[in-house]
């Protein structure tokens, strides 16, 4: 399953509450495209659908679909913030390969 960890889930529910998505949770998922074949996606969802995998992680809900979850198995997604980077950082063991901002792969 995906990891989250604490302190991306703090930036979700901070832009979360910005955007007024209360009782929201995030979707993690995976699409055709990118430069490597896949890119990564997040959105704000506020029901599941029957097929998706539910976990909550630092009291945020995360909805994995069928398709991306293999893909994503042991992926951890955290929050940077320092002087050289800022956003939103996936760490994949299953990919391949990936491009150079790191939000494709293989």
């Amino acid at each position: 399953m995906v990891i989250i960890t604490e302190r991306a889930s703090e930036k979700v529910k901070e832009i979360m509450a910005a955007e007024e998505k209360v009782g929201y949770g995030l979707r993690v998922y995976v699409e055709g495209g990118g430069c490597s074949g896949f890119q990564y996606g997040m959105a704000f969802e506020e029901i599941e659908t029957d097929e998706d995998d539910v976990v909550e992680m630092h009291g945020l809900k995360v909805f994995i679909d069928p398709f991306s979850a293999p893909m994503l198995k042991g992926t951890e997604v955290d929050y940077l913030d320092d002087l050289q980077n800022a956003g939103f950082s996936i760490k994949n063991p299953n990919a391949k390969t990936t491009c150079g901002c790191g939000q494709s792969f293989n």
